[in-house]
């Protein structure tokens, strides 16, 4: 006989997702992006089990795929956009008191993101434009950062430090959404042959996010790690038709 409880466990895993999301949001607007950061890198496990847990039970659904996209809005593109926007706020002073609000920008390319993943097939092996929650990575990892700078130095940030971000903002909006292939880590197989990308950039994301993490620089690695899939994709992989 069927459990007709085990249907369950992969959306109650995608609400974990959104809940991290939540928390995250909270952290963010209170000024505390590493613990941000902690809540969306929690989200990320979470989404990464629902859909696993979904294929081993047999059970995916159309409103769990509609259930893991609003998740991960939240959790990867509202998340990402209050640590931005808190970060922000130390510097609208300079300019006008809207500027911050520029932030939320990315919350709506990560929404428009996932619509298009949903509808797009192409993307059954690897991605095209870059996943949400690298993106959600790389922004809580950097500006978690920063915020360790800010608080060594209170009020010693330098500008450039704000402008790099205010540059970055379009071109990870841009990324989200371009068309651009990206690999994905999943494994038809586990041998080195048609897999050296892959294990490639395992072993020196590990080593990126290490050496930094011992030589006092936190998390910043992880920020780097997302850089360097990103160009390691673009000399490795084949462009959309």
């Amino acid at each position: 006989m069927k459990n007709p409880m085990k249907k369950h466990i992969p959306n109650t895993i995608t609400c974990c997702n959104l809940i991290s999301g939540c928390i995250a949001i909270y952290y963010a607007l209170s000024g505390d992006p590493l613990m941000a950061l902690l809540w969306i890198v929690m989200g990320a496990v979470f989404d990464f089990f629902d859909g696993m847990s979904a294929r081993l039970l047999g059970v995916s659904s159309p409103i769990g795929k509609e259930l893991d996209s609003l998740a991960d809005v939240v959790t990867f593109g509202v998340a990402p956009s209050a640590i931005l926007f808190q970060f922000l706020c130390g510097f609208h002073q300079h300019f006008f008191v809207f500027l911050p609000f520029v932030a939320f920008v990315m919350a709506a390319f990560s929404a428009l993101r996932l619509a298009k993943f949903n509808l797009d097939e192409r993307q059954t092996t690897s991605f095209i434009g870059l996943p949400t929650p690298a993106n959600a990575l790389f922004w809580g990892a950097l500006l978690s950062w920063m915020n360790d700078r800010l608080l060594f130095e209170p009020y010693m940030l330098p500008d450039y430090y704000y402008y790099i971000v205010l540059i970055l903002l379009p071109v990870s909006c841009y990324l989200l959404v371009a068309e651009l292939p990206l690999f994905a880590l999943k494994f038809k197989h586990w041998g080195w042959k048609g897999n050296e990308v892959k294990y490639s950039f395992v072993v020196t994301s590990l080593l990126m996010i290490a050496l930094p993490l011992f030589a006092g620089y936190g998390f910043l690695g992880i920020s780097a790690t997302i850089a360097w899939y990103v160009l390691l994709s673009v000399l490795t992989q084949k462009r959309v038709a």
